[in-house]
């Protein structure tokens, strides 16, 4: 497999980093999540202008279509600078999803603003104690009137607060069917919250919403193996999210323990450290392999099963380094890695939360031996 990358993929890659070097260092990164919406509109808008939001949309769409292999590098990029803005979830779900199975109707009302950055999406899929489960059980959408009435819950829906249009996955009377409901529907109401690394997410509650017939995305019944396809796509971009948080915190490791002095000499000379330095680089490398093998599969038009597994498999490995790489990081720099003023501390927090999104290691593994 050639792990190099495109010329195209490099200069985007090289862009969005200057970008975010430039605009999103950690105190402005902080700012934004301190904010009232946890939300940067001039960020937003220039992942617009980078074509962020339209590069994994067909070309008939006024995308490029590009797949995760393009966004990798991008997305280690925003997982390096912490990103708060739900750039994955609004690629991944809400742009795609309406792509791929949108009417022409719909396309044509909401395809131009998400691409102009004007319009923004959430993808309201888990359920309060269903765990990891795709498909719908307390969320239902029952015909009547010549459309569709909506009732039920959702939970920590990432970038619900500053949404305009939510996906909602619903149980219908042939099966698991998506719909298109307005944020500011009557009905609707959210209970907005902030996850541990800083993003803005919300419980969800739909309460005899009404819905057209043009509100129902797709086929009603078949959107199982959809959103299994779409939660799958990503998993291997937050994987390589993930990919670029555990870079930064062994270089700031590092350097950290390049700096540091103990008994007159810097503790990155103790052969103990060096070892475990290592072991993050190592488990580092093994992860980086299979987050471009996930990000392969689910680009190469493998079968669903064979998609699935190769996506499970790097998600445990994820996982696991995510966790190793946090904890040695913050162990390594001492009391001063649980510091609000740190920056590894939150890079910590960032790969906790993704170790635990889409399915935490024992999930992946079940799903995993249950595909084999």
């Amino acid at each position: 497999m050639n792990f190099e990358l495109t010329d195209d993929q490099q200069q985007l890659a090289d862009s969005v980093r200057k970008m975010l070097a430039i605009d999103y260092g950690f105190e402005a990164r902080q700012a934004i999540v301190r904010s009232a919406s946890g939300f940067s509109d001039s960020t937003w808008g220039t992942f617009a202008e980078l074509g962020l939001t339209a590069l994994a949309l067909p070309d008939a769409d006024g995308g490029f279509g590009g797949g995760a292999m393009d966004l990798m590098s991008t997305m280690e990029a925003c997982g390096e600078a912490l990103v708060a803005e739900p750039l994955l979830d609004n690629i991944a779900f809400g742009g795609r999803l309406l792509a791929r199975v949108g009417s022409p109707s719909q396309k044509a009302a909401l395809l131009p603003g998400f691409v102009e950055g004007t319009r923004r999406f959430a993808f309201a899929a888990l359920e309060p104690g269903q765990r990891y489960a795709l498909a719908p059980e307390l969320t239902q959408a029952r015909a009547e009137g010549g459309g569709w009435v909506l009732d039920g819950r959702k939970s920590v829906v990432i970038g619900a607060p500053q949404a305009h249009t939510l996906i909602v996955s619903a149980r219908t009377a042939s099966g698991t069917s998506l719909f298109i409901v307005g944020a500011g529907a009557s009905g609707v109401s959210l209970n907005p919250s902030r996850t541990v690394d800083g993003q803005r997410s919300a419980d969800i509650r739909f309460e005899g919403v009404s819905l057209g017939a043009d509100a129902l995305l797709g086929a009603e019944g078949q959107a199982l193996p959809i959103i299994e396809e779409a939660v799958d796509f990503a998993t291997a971009l937050l994987c390589a999210d993930a990919i670029g948080a555990m870079r930064y915190a062994n270089e700031a490791t590092l350097e950290y323990t390049k700096t540091r002095r103990q008994f007159g000499t810097a503790i990155a000379s103790f052969q103990v450290l060096q070892h475990r330095m290592v072991e993050m680089l190592i488990t580092f490398e093994q992860a980086r392999s299979m987050a471009i093998l996930a990000a392969a599969k689910v680009d190469g038009g493998a079968d669903a099963a064979e998609r699935s597994r190769a996506v499970s498999a790097a998600k445990i490995k994820i996982a696991d380094a995510a966790r190793l790489i946090s904890q040695e990081s913050v162990q390594l720099h001492g009391g001063m890695g649980m510091t609000e003023e740190l920056k590894i501390s939150h890079t910590f927090r960032r790969l906790t939360m993704i170790g635990q999104r889409f399915g935490d290691a024992d999930h992946h593994l079940e799903r995993y031996a249950a595909l084999g």
